[in-house]
């Protein structure tokens, strides 16, 4: 088999490559470092062996021999590995090294270019690492060599006389030695720099000076690593182009809590970290299929899903059992919120009843006041609420439930409990999320710092019947809705504040 050395991007997830995620998805193996992104793992096989490899406060949690010696084993074991590295693994991520030793052994090996730091965290700064006018020329160099050493690897007068960039990895703790050296050595002590700490990342801060001035801001400032640091005239031009502003991300600096099942998750966060904000995936739930006979829609007048996840496992009874969307022609089909419609079209069904605000039973029950009906067929989740079910067989239909699936605690790690605990906001998009988030965090959930937001009034009233009340609550009872209220919610408190 192959040991694949992959680049994971330098943070942001929207910079992984299609590759990378196509490698994740099909693992055996995985050896990832730290400064990977959040969701890397997320499209990762629930029994591929997940191995951490990272670093921490500034020491190996594993020596670098030993990694090596485990990509060599596991390779010679037949199985797919992915050695997992942030930015990219060629550019100081020690991924050449990696790939000798494999060679030596005899291990097939392949190289998956990520975007690199360098040029990634400059670049979400609106620094560019080369600009006409300003810099014809680039060099990315390891911060970790101290200039005052008396033997170096780097050249450190070619260094400062070199006309264009510099961009320095791994920099901050030797900043003000890089600074005094480069300036010793001739480079001009009122170059612009700049430091970027924890580039392309939500909560991505940039600090300016000189070469002179930069070490002592960024110590005021309290930068820490992962930073990255800049020196050259780019530096200027970055004032003029900065993008990723906070006000372009009204969520930045805020950590957001996600609660949702994983494979459902994605789409809420994907929306939180594009306003800005951090986010704690802590998936509580889980859904699982439950098996069961795909029932002959045709004998239905009406057919209502409630979820998204209702809308999947239908289809994928009717697709195991050879049939599609045409096994719903002729029949009336309702959803019961734009999510569950937009499920529907994915397979080329359009809902023809969909509540036009409350998106909860009693909206679509509303919804179907004047809609006719003698025989409904239900699709949803075992444990959910009979509001729709008693309300269609009081107007005397006869009505069918078919549970789909069914909700599950998922375990939460410690260090999730921990960081939804700190978290500034925690999400909730349905009671089970309140129920088995509680369970996870064993308390009543006093040990929640955060304000708690509901998706609409059931998910609200869970909260109330374990000690909470929810400080926002959607006013539309989805995905959108409740970005909108917790928007707004924050907006609100700054203003106040």
């Amino acid at each position: 088999m192959t040991v694949y050395l992959v680049g994971a991007g330098p943070g942001d997830p929207g910079l992984m490559t299609t590759r990378a995620l196509e490698l994740i998805a099909a693992a055996d193996v995985i050896v990832y470092d730290r400064l990977i992104p959040a969701s890397a793992l997320q499209g990762a096989r629930e029994d591929a062996e997940l191995i951490y490899a990272g670093k921490e406060g500034g020491g190996e949690w594993m020596p670098q021999a030993e990694i090596t010696r485990l990509l060599v084993d596991r390779g010679m074991s037949r199985v797919s590995v992915v050695r997992l590295k942030g930015g990219d693994p060629f550019v100081f991520g020690r991924g050449g090294e990696e790939a000798e030793a494999l060679r030596e052994a005899g291990v097939a090996f392949e190289v998956v270019p990520g975007v690199t730091a360098g040029v990634a965290g400059p670049a979400y700064a609106g620094i560019p690492v080369t600009h006409r006018g300003a810099a014809s020329a680039v060099a990315f160099v390891t911060g970790h060599e101290d200039p005052s050493k008396d033997e170096s690897a780097i050249d450190w007068r070619a260094l400062a006389a070199f006309p264009g960039t510099l961009v320095f990895y791994m920099g901050v703790r030797q900043l003000r030695a890089i600074a005094d050296g480069l300036i010793a050595c001739g480079r001009e002590p009122s170059e612009p720099a700049a430091v970027v700490e924890r580039g392309t990342l939500p909560d991505q801060r940039v600090v300016t000076g000189t070469l002179e001035t930069i070490a002592s801001v960024a110590a005021s400032e309290g930068v820490r690593a992962p930073a990255l640091v800049v020196v050259g005239s780019v530096v200027e031009v970055g004032e003029r182009l900065a993008w990723f502003s906070s006000e372009a991300r009204p969520l930045a600096g805020l950590a957001v809590a996600v609660t949702r099942a994983r494979a459902q998750a994605s789409a809420l966060a994907d929306r939180l970290r594009e306003l800005g904000a951090a986010v704690v995936e802590a998936p509580a739930i889980r859904i699982v299929p439950l098996d069961g006979a795909t029932p002959d829609l045709r004998r239905y007048d009406l057919v209502c899903l409630t979820s998204p996840n209702g809308v999947r496992l239908l289809f994928d009874r009717l697709l195991g059992a050879g049939l599609d969307a045409r096994a719903l022609a002729g029949v009336r089909v309702a959803a019961i919120g734009p999510g569950t419609a937009a499920a529907l079209r994915s397979y080329g069904v359009v809902a023809d009843v969909v509540p036009p605000e409350r998106f909860v039973a009693e909206g679509l029950v509303e919804a179907l006041a004047p809609v006719p009906v003698t025989r409904a067929l239900i699709a949803r989740a075992a444990e959910a609420r009979d509001v729709l079910v008693d309300a269609l067989r009081g107007r005397g239909a006869d009505v069918d439930v078919l549970a789909l699936y069914e909700t599950v605690a998922e375990p939460l790690s410690e260090a999730q409990v921990r960081a939804v605990a700190a978290a500034d906001y925690v999400t909730f998009t349905s009671s089970s999320t309140v129920r088995f988030l509680l369970q996870s965090l064993g308390a009543d959930g006093a040990v929640l710092r955060g304000r708690l937001v509901s998706i609409g009034p059931v998910t609200s009233e869970a909260l109330r019947e374990r000690g909470l009340e929810p400080d926002v609550e959607a006013g539309r009872h989805d995905i959108d809705g409740l970005v909108e209220a917790l928007v707004a919610d924050h907006a609100g408190r700054n203003r106040e504040g």
